[in-house]
């Protein structure tokens, strides 16, 4: 039975990841995903709604009261429910955040998370549609599963290109594992070779992971492939 996926991503970034890359491939596997980001305030008088990033007082109190609106909203049974937002500067308040900080790996860091979140948000609902995920350690390590895909976006910068495809090697080749801080997360990494980048990621981003394509992310990035093939299994009821 097809399956109607609604993610909630952190930024306008991964919002069109989802739409424009990731849709497509989940619509052949049966499961018609969508995406908006997060709700960050309200202007109730005009009807506005401003949406992307997190808001850091109260920064998952907030999150989670946009989740769990849009699973009233659609309490269908052929409905599901997901995120994508970085491990990279996630809010204090997030659940598990106190416990998850204390492992060193990783990958088992963000498993404690994603497993307190989807706790949290169903446990809230007493519903099962919501499966979490958390991106390691931002959308951008995606890029840095194959950087030379950059020249689509940006022309004559091989030498800066070429430097982030031998960082990516010097760092151990797994792009998921790159440093998190505020000078060498992915983004930065990028940013620091491409200074373009900064000022086009929402659309730049979203172009080079398609160029990519689905088979590279997903053999590069571990963490990543298990939502792909957690998101394909809805389809196949």
């Amino acid at each position: 039975m097809p399956i109607r996926l609604h993610i909630t991503t952190e930024g306008q970034t991964e919002e069109r990841f989802v739409k424009e890359v990731l849709a497509a491939y989940l619509g052949g596997k049966g499961v018609w995903a969508d995406a908006r980001s997060v709700l960050t305030s309200k202007n109730n008088r005009l009807g506005i709604e401003y949406r992307g990033g997190w808001r850091r007082e109260s920064a998952y109190a907030a999150v989670k009261k946009d989740i769990c609106a849009w699973m009233k909203e659609d309490r269908n049974p052929d409905v599901c429910f997901s995120t994508m937002f970085d491990l990279y500067a996630l809010p204090k308040d997030f659940p598990g955040y106190g416990q998850a900080y204390q492992e060193a790996d990783p990958y088992r860091r963000v498993s404690l998370l994603e497993k307190a979140l989807s706790a949290d948000i169903n446990g809230t609902l007493d519903d099962t549609r919501f499966v979490s995920y958390i991106q390691l350690h931002e959308f951008e390590a995606l890029l840095l599963a194959d950087p030379e895909q950059l020249k689509w976006e940006f022309l004559e910068h091989d030498r800066p290109i070429q430097r982030l495809v031998d960082m990516v090697s010097r760092e151990g080749g797994n792009p998921e594992l790159i440093n998190d801080n505020e000078t060498t997360a992915p983004s930065k990494r990028i940013i620091a070779e491409i200074h373009e980048y900064a000022g086009s990621k929402a659309t730049s981003g979203p172009l080079v992971a398609d160029k990519i394509g689905m088979e590279t992310l997903c053999r590069r990035c571990r963490h990543f492939k298990e939502w792909i093939e957690t998101l394909v299994a809805l389809g196949k009821g």
